[in-house]
């Protein structure tokens, strides 16, 4: 099963550190991630210089995975600049032809 997650609770920071990214990097997530989409604060998850932003560069790098900032968020926060390399800016409509090229079965937000 391919999915897309949009990062977008207050929790996201957890979820990714503690259960996600290891699962991820172990290879036993259960389904093929494709996309993550990182709206308001948790486009910081993507900033260079940062654990949980170099391991999802890794992912990105290894997978292909699309990392995603929302574009106001990021530039509201003046990190549009600062992001890990394979980290784009955009917004849903980005989104949506990012995803379009893969054969994406669900969008999970968390």
């Amino acid at each position: 099963m391919k999915v897309a997650y949009v990062i977008s609770s207050d929790n996201a920071r957890t979820i990714l550190r503690d259960m996600v990214i290891p699962q991820l990097e172990s290879g036993n997530h259960g389904a093929e991630v494709v996309g993550m989409f990182f709206v308001f604060d948790n486009t910081f998850l993507l900033l260079k210089d940062t654990d949980i932003g170099e391991r999802l560069q890794k992912l990105h790098k290894e997978t292909g995975m699309i990392l995603l900032a929302c574009d106001q968020c990021a530039i509201e926060r003046q990190i549009e600049n600062n992001l890990v390399q394979g980290a784009t800016i955009g917004c849903f409509p980005v989104l949506y032809g990012a995803l379009n090229s893969v054969e994406l079965d669900q969008v999970i937000t968390f």
